[in-house]
């Protein structure tokens, strides 16, 4: 997380919100050999209080050992920014972004956890792509879905700790900050994403 607190002012249930809604991080423990990581979708639960998740019997994270603490590193858009941009002299290129962090304990969870985990992930997921009818496992031949799950486990994060930072420009003059917006809109993709994540900060 940027140390610098101007970037650190978004309320906790902003960030959840931001995460609930981007569905995907990167998970990652303290291993025998350094930290150890994995790229997963999840579910965050109504309160925050927790994030389930699946992985690979495989992965590394299970070797590590658990209960461990843990963090969900949920990543949104960025882009690079140029001083041109700002419309004033001595600045420096500097990169936006939006990023959370979820902290807490990663556990295993019951197996008979799995089959609704599964499910409620993909009925989550599906549902975003409207009006495409809901894809469900039933759809599958028989025995198949079940040999695909022998292969992961659930798990969850409890959450502790909600920490995110969204470096967005806020320690620049409202006329800079303008300047930076209309050269991501120029851009497209996800510096138009960034800019108007600069522009809804600003009514906070």
């Amino acid at each position: 997380m940027h140390p610098n607190p101007t970037f650190r002012k978004i309320p906790a249930e902003r960030n959840l919100e931001f995460a609930r809604a981007r569905g995907f991080g990167v998970l990652s423990v303290n291993g025998a050999d350094g930290p150890v990581m994995a790229h997963v979708p999840f579910l965050l639960s109504a309160d925050g209080s927790h994030a389930d998740l699946h992985l690979a019997r495989s992965n590394a994270i299970f070797a590590a050992g658990l209960p461990a603490r843990a963090v969900l590193a949920v990543v949104g858009p960025d882009a690079y920014v140029s001083p041109d941009w700002y419309g004033v002299t001595d600045q420096v290129p500097t990169w936006n972004y939006i990023a959370v962090h979820l902290r807490g304990e990663l556990v295993t969870m019951p197996p008979d956890a799995l089959e609704p985990h599964v499910n409620a992930l993909s009925d989550e997921f599906e549902a975003r792509l409207a009006p495409k009818p809901v894809w469900k496992s039933s759809k599958m031949t028989e025995g198949v879905m079940e040999r695909m799950m022998r292969m992961i486990l659930p798990v969850r994060l409890k959450i502790t700790a909600v920490e995110g930072t969204w470096k967005l420009n806020q320690n620049k003059t409202a006329e800079a900050r303008n300047g930076v917006i209309s050269a991501f809109e120029a851009q497209g993709g996800a510096a138009t994403e960034i800019a108007r994540a600069m522009r809804d900060l600003s009514d906070l």
